[in-house]
Order: C-alpha cells, then sequence, then structure tokens
C-alpha cells in the first residue's frame, strides 16, 4: 500500500504502482478474512488503484 497519494502524483509510476497494489490487493483477497481490519485495507488499495487510474487517464 502507498503511504499517500495526492493530487500531485507522478503518472510515471503508475505501472509499478499499480502492480504493487494490484498484487496487494489479490493476496488480502485470497485471505479471506472478514475483519473490519481487513475490510479498510481492501477498500483502501482499492481507492488508490481508482485514484491512480483515474489521476493518469488509464483504461482497462
Amino acid at each position: 500500500m502507498l503511504d499517500n497519494l495526492e493530487s500531485d502524483y507522478d503518472c510515471s509510476k503508475a505501472g509499478d504502482d499499480l502492480h504493487q497494489l494490484k498484487q496487494e490487493l489479490a493476496a488480502l483477497r485470497g485471505q479471506g478474512t472478514g475483519d473490519s481490519e481487513t475490510q479498510e485495507r481492501l477498500n483502501r488499495l482499492e481507492n488508490q488503484i481508482s485514484f491512480i487510474m483515474n489521476k493518469c487517464d488509464i483504461h482497462h
């Protein structure tokens, strides 16, 4: 998980950051625990992925 994403995010890092975030998200989902802390981490990862994709105009 990235520490801090702000409006001045450098899109040249998007490829590596998205790869890392998506791996973390997949691993966390694979654990299958449903506690609130895990759900918060899932939400944060999903939000970070969405932010980068929107900021850097990346489409699936």
